[in-house]
Parts: C-alpha cells; structure tokens; sequence
C-alpha cells in the first residue's frame, strides 16, 4: 500500500484541481461506462430507494451520481496534500452562530449527518469555523500505513479523531467544548442495538449511536447538511434538531435526523453514496414480531 500511496495517490494529490478533474472525467469514463462498478447495486437502490421516478429519470441520477462519486474520489485524494487556503476557497459553513449560544455556555454538541456529497472536505474543513474542538470518533483500518496517512491527512486543519475502543475514556477525561460529528447513515450489521424505521422506502436498521450518544452526555443534537455549490464547491449549514434531548421519547432523535437525512437526499439524489449496501441486513424473527405487536398497539389506539 505504501507503494501505491507514493506512486498514485500523493501525485495525483498534488494536481491542481483543473487537471484533477480531467483525470476524474476520464476515470467516470472507465468506472461508469466500461467497468460497470457495482452498477447493479447502485440501480437496485435508486430504483427501490426512489419508486416515483421513471427508469429514464433513475437512469439520469445514476449517471450524474457517477460523476459526483468519481469527483469525491479525486477529491479525497486531494485532501492528503490540500493547503487550508484551498479548503477555506472550497468549503464553507454558513451559519456557524448556530454553536456559538452552546459554546458561550459550555456545552458540548452532537452534528449528524450522512456520506451526503463531500465528508472528507467537512474533516479538514469544519474546525475553522466553530469554537468547539470538533472530534470525529473511528474504527482502525486493517493497514497501518493507510490508517496513518488517513488521520494525518484528516485531522491536519485541527479535527481530532478518537479510536472507537478509546470513546468512553476520552469523554470521561477531556475538559474540552467537543463538537463530535456522526455519519449515521452507514448499514449496522453487526451491531445488536439498531432502531428500525423508513428510509428511503425501505424497512431500514438505524444506528443507535447518536441517540445513546445525546442521552449519555445530554448533548444536543445537530444536523449538518452539506451541498454542492459547483464542482469542488460545498456548503454546510447547521440546524437543530434536538435542544434537550433527555425529553425526547425513545427512538425519536434517531428517527428524526434519519428523517432529515432522507429529506435532503430526495432534493438532490445524486450526492449520496449509492454504492453501498445499505438494506443488507433484514429483521430477525424476534425483530418482526416486536413490530408485529407494536403495529397491533397502534391500530388499537387509532
């Protein structure tokens, strides 16, 4: 990996953005129409994700995803030589006064969100512009040179990134205003504490972290909605999900702010990532008869 870090990924990261994205054209050219990559998968997801466009209309978001997702790609290799000025010209948060009643009065936050349009220009982006030290918690990659280079390219513009196994001591120790940022979007299929509900049209496990997260430490919760100005262009904006989450009934933060992920991705289909097998995993048994019995609940109550 080291090899192919050297020799592909540091100088393509060292291209200026014009020939970056000629060399992305043609790789959409190769991923998209000759190679195919994961085409089914993506289609499957459109189509069941989306029930009320045409098959021309799935066709188009499919191909301008295409083209998003091999832009993201370049991009994310950028992020390992881009100077701060180039992340400063190329992301920006709108409405960073939305923290600033939580920071004047020390309260540390929870910003969710999704893989919407460019997570990796949000890591190096995202500390400028907020009071709170912004943390990012992960899982080690398998590779240790890859996970070096990925958490020094990541956290080089001041994000910090925990390890997963560390969260619980890290939280129990800092003395830091911390805003930790969550993609809650991503298929928990290991994970035994999950919270079902729609998404997309779809039966679909959500991760229960945020909410567990929000109820533990009784931090707000924050929705971070990224968007794409122009090509290499984003904004982000902060909105409110959840003041005092410890009033929140169970299964609601995390009901809504999948909601609100949903809500931004049928604006602009084509900025999520689509590639990924989201609805891989079904209910168990148990799982089904418990919503059996709750749908029972609630036909009696109507």
């Amino acid at each position: 990996m080291a090899i192919f870090y050297y020799l592909f990924v540091k100088p393509i990261s060292l291209l200026p953005f014009n020939v970056l994205y000629m060399v992305s054209d043609i790789a959409y050219f190769i991923i998209y129409r000759v190679l195919g990559y994961r085409k089914k998968v993506v289609t499957k997801n459109l189509v069941n994700s989306l029930p009320h466009k045409s098959m021309d209309e799935i066709k188009n978001i499919r191909k301008n995803f295409y083209k998003h997702f091999t832009d993201f790609l370049f991009e994310s290799f950028k992020i390992f030589s881009i100077t701060e000025k180039e992340v400063l010209e190329r992301f920006k948060v709108l409405n960073p006064e939305v923290l600033k009643p939580y920071a004047d009065a020390n309260q540390s936050v929870i910003i969710v969100g999704g893989h919407y349009n460019n997570w990796e220009m949000l890591a190096v982006g995202i500390d400028h512009y907020i009071e709170h030290q912004s943390v990012a918690i992960y899982s080690k990659l398998a590779n240790k040179f890859v996970n070096g280079k990925v958490l020094k390219s990541r956290g080089k513009y001041g994000l910090r990134l925990i390890p997963r196994h560390e969260v619980k001591a890290f939280f129990a120790e800092t003395k830091e205003l911390t805003a930790t940022l969550f993609g809650a979007d991503q298929s928990p299929s290991i994970a035994k504490k999950v919270y079902w509900t729609e998404f997309l049209n779809q039966d679909t496990p959500v991760m229960f972290g945020v909410e567990k997260f929000a109820k533990e430490k009784d931090y707000p919760v924050i929705y971070g909605g990224m968007t794409k100005v122009k090509r290499g262009h984003y904004e982000f904006e902060f909105e409110v999900l959840f003041d005092k989450p410890l009033e929140a009934p169970y299964g609601e933060i995390t009901k809504v702010h999948t909601k609100r992920l949903e809500t931004q991705i049928l604006e602009d289909p084509q900025y999520w990532l689509w590639t990924h097998k989201r609805w891989k995993r079904k209910r168990t048994p148990e799982e089904l008869l418990e919503k059996e019995l709750a749908d029972q609940a609630m036909a009696a109550k109507v």
